[in-house]
């Protein structure tokens, strides 16, 4: 048998594995898990562990990838689209900017720091492109991070899925999607729970029931008895 796997390029352990069939369990988990995709496609493996938590089941997240991979389950937010180098310059820089954002699709404002990478050559590509640069104050790094990071969850989970039809509807949308933020979202920095607490509900108080947030994009997930 070894020579025979040798010439054909198997492996010989393979030959005597056979699969497990899931359980009821891990059925159920899944078909789960499928809900929450259909309802939420941008959650990734993180945001899709922490909501079954909430539920009550009991799951970590290498176990939510695995099934995420054995489903064929994939976030659909933007993957990161960047280029890495130990020795930027400005060129470098301001080839990056250019190619993140073609065809008229740059911002209008760039927020940034004062490092001196972004010298006259960085600022001379990145005004070609109608972008206004916007200064953080000298030494301040913490004015930056956290507003990119908001930001970044405001348009991923919430403005890349809506059609804005005017300024009070933006602050509307933008008003739900802060309340649902605080009061139901978790995150990791809280240990993976709401920044109002929530309590873990097992299933001994009843079946999942979704409540509705920011117009039914997201959702409220909690146990209630029959």
């Amino acid at each position: 048998m070894r020579v025979q796997c040798e010439l054909l390029g198997v492996n010989r352990s393979s030959l005597y594995y056979e699969p497990v069939e899931p359980d009821a369990e891990q059925l159920a988990l899944m078909r789960r898990m499928d809900e929450l995709h259909l309802k939420h496609p941008f959650f990734g493996s993180r945001m899709m562990t922490q909501t079954l938590k909430a539920e009550g089941a009991f799951v970590n997240s290498k176990r939510v990838q695995r099934l995420m991979r054995l489903m064929g389950l994939e976030s659909t937010a933007p993957k990161p689209n960047t280029n890495v180098t130990e020795h930027p310059t400005a060129e470098w820089s301001a080839q990056q900017i250019v190619d993140a954002f073609p065809w008229d699709s740059a911002p209008r404002f760039m927020l940034r720091d004062r490092d001196g990478i972004y010298g006259a050559y960085f600022k001379r590509r990145v005004a070609g492109l109608g972008i206004q640069q916007v200064l953080t104050a000298p030494r301040s790094p913490w004015q930056s991070p956290y507003v990119e990071r908001v930001i970044g969850s405001v348009r991923r989970e919430c403005l890349d899925h809506v059609i804005v039809l005017n300024d009070r509807h933006a602050r509307r949308i933008l008003r739900e999607y802060v309340d649902y933020y605080h009061s139901c979202r978790t995150h990791l920095s809280l240990e993976k729970d709401a920044r109002e607490p929530r309590t873990v509900h097992p299933p001994s108080m009843g079946r999942v029931t979704a409540v509705p947030k920011v117009g039914g994009l997201h959702h409220y997930y909690r146990r209630l008895a029959a």
